[in-house]
């Protein structure tokens, strides 16, 4: 009788073991399934976000960054000595002009897979060293293929390295703009003091069209230029002004301003005609 206690004991201790260990598996494995599904909900919400966030615009933009360089340039400035006496003295005694390195900074969009870049003429006029810098950090010397000074139009050409591959934008028209539609503005403003490769953005939309303008200070003519309320700033010249479909459709070139800031009243040069002096200057029928 004594035996058979000792095993319906035992039994019972077997079974209530057993009942506890498989509510603690169910427990356990509930709390593992919760986290799994509330992690896998979180990046739903995640991708869901993202999806959300991106646009016309964002794809756009990240079509033409990759291709939209810094131009980093030294230029020699002449500096006639002057004093007390004026300059008619020193002309008189011929002393010699000083010489100084001015450094700038503007903007270029990279348009085959050559590496030619279209910029503004007043960016690289009279440049003695000429840096690119792209946004991937990637840094090669260039040179002036030709410039159509007038126009304020220049073509660049990098030296590339042995199997060196640059990106490039295409390009489109602005022969079909209407006013009101997006435009988006990309150039390295003020890329001193942002320290960083990676153009900026600003985005607006095509105030006006076919603007005219006569710089006789420069001896330049602006014909048929695009108004855009997109920030334009010192050092976005020769930056691309693009459409939604991440095409270019200007060379920004100028602004008007008072204070020297954007103002919302920027204009770009059209890339058809940017387009047919890039093909004279390199020689494309």
């Amino acid at each position: 009788m004594r035996n058979s206690n000792w095993f319906i004991l035992t039994l019972v201790i077997i079974i209530i073991n057993a009942g506890v260990t498989l509510v603690l598996i169910n427990q356990f494995g509930n709390s593992n399934d919760k986290a799994f599904n509330r992690a896998a909900a979180d990046k739903s919400i995640r991708i869901a976000s993202l999806a959300e966030r991106q646009n016309a615009i964002t794809n756009a933009v990240a079509a033409i960054e990759p291709a939209v360089v810094s131009v980093n340039v030294i230029k020699t400035e002449i500096i006639r000595p002057g004093g007390m006496f004026g300059g008619y003295f020193f002309d008189f005694f011929e002393f010699a002009p000083l010489k100084r390195e001015v450094q700038s900074i503007g903007s270029g969009v990279i348009y085959d897979d050559q590496g030619h870049i279209i910029t503004n003429a007043h960016v690289v006029k009279g440049a003695t060293q000429i840096k690119i810098v792209l946004p991937d950090r990637r840094e090669f010397d260039a040179v002036v293929v030709g410039m159509e000074d007038s126009r304020d139009i220049a073509v660049l050409r990098i030296r590339q390295g042995t199997g060196s591959k640059v990106p490039f934008a295409k390009l489109g028209t602005a022969k079909d703009l209407i006013i009101g539609e997006w435009s988006i503005a990309l150039g390295n403003p003020y890329g001193f003091l942002m320290n960083d490769c990676k153009p900026s953005v600003s985005v607006g939309v095509i105030s006006a069209l076919n603007r005219n303008f006569n710089m006789p200070q420069d001896n330049r003519n602006y014909t048929n230029m695009i108004q855009t309320d997109a920030a334009i700033n010192p050092g976005n010249s020769g930056g691309p002004l693009v459409n939604i479909h991440g095409e270019v459709i200007g060379i920004n070139t100028f602004i008007f301003s008072d204070s020297g800031g954007s103002i919302g009243i920027g204009f770009a040069i059209p890339i058809d005609t940017v387009k047919d002096i890039a093909n004279k200057i390199t020689g494309v029928a």
